[in-house]
Order: structure tokens, then sequence, then C-alpha cells
């Protein structure tokens, strides 16, 4: 993949979403968790990879940013609204992230993927 979007604000493990991430990927953090940040340093010395300073990990760029709260996320939803501003999305279940990544491959994509995993992980 090329990007990683992580809006967990909870303690999780980063490893299974930098895998995913191909040679130059983003992971972009969003979420902010109680926990100081947990790199996965093993794997990232074994798959000879090495931190640096701006935050490049081995051609993996992970960045990061403030959502915000209730009244910065209202301002931003009625901006949007006022000046029409939207977005073209398909939302997919995780149970076909292997058909949308096939997808992907072939080019068959005409919108930014969202995987529903609230939805996904209930059912």
């Amino acid at each position: 993949m090329e990007y990683v979007m992580d809006t967990v604000s909870s303690d999780h493990a980063l490893e299974p979403f930098l895998a995913l991430l191909k040679a130059n990927g983003k992971f972009i953090l969003l979420g902010a968790p109680d926990k100081p940040l947990q790199l996965p340093s093993l794997s990232l010395i074994y798959e000879n990879t090495s931190v640096v300073v701006l935050g490049l990990v081995g051609r993996k760029l992970i960045g990061g940013g403030m959502v915000g709260g209730i009244k910065e996320t209202q301002e931003m939803i009625d901006f949007c609204a006022k000046h029409n501003i939207i977005t073209d999305i398909e939302v997919i279940q995780l149970d076909n992230l292997n058909t949308a990544m096939k997808r992907l491959a072939e080019g068959d994509v005409k919108y930014l993927l969202i995987i529903d995993m609230a939805n996904s992980l209930s059912s």
C-alpha cells in the first residue's frame, strides 16, 4: 500500500500496518495514544531499516497530525458544507481487502478506498 492512515487512539501494534506499506509508503498517525509510540525495533533491524531524524523509517515515512476535538471537527464539516467540498470514496469491508488490493494493482480503483473497520469487526 502507498498510505496507511492510523486513526486508532488506543495503544496498539504498529508492525502489522507498517508491513502493509510498499517501499516509500507513508504511515500517517492521526490518533493520539495515551502511551508513547512504540516502534517495532526488531523488525526494523532485521529488515535493515534505520530510524532517522525527520521520521524516515527505511523508505517508510511516519508522520503525525493533530485532529482536534469535537469543536474543530464540526468547524471543518461546516466549512466543507459551506464551500461544497466533497470527496469521492468507496467503502469496503475488511473481508474484501484482497480483492481491493488486486483492483489497486490493476488500476481499477477510481476513488479513495476506505476500510469500514467498525462494521468489519462487528460482523
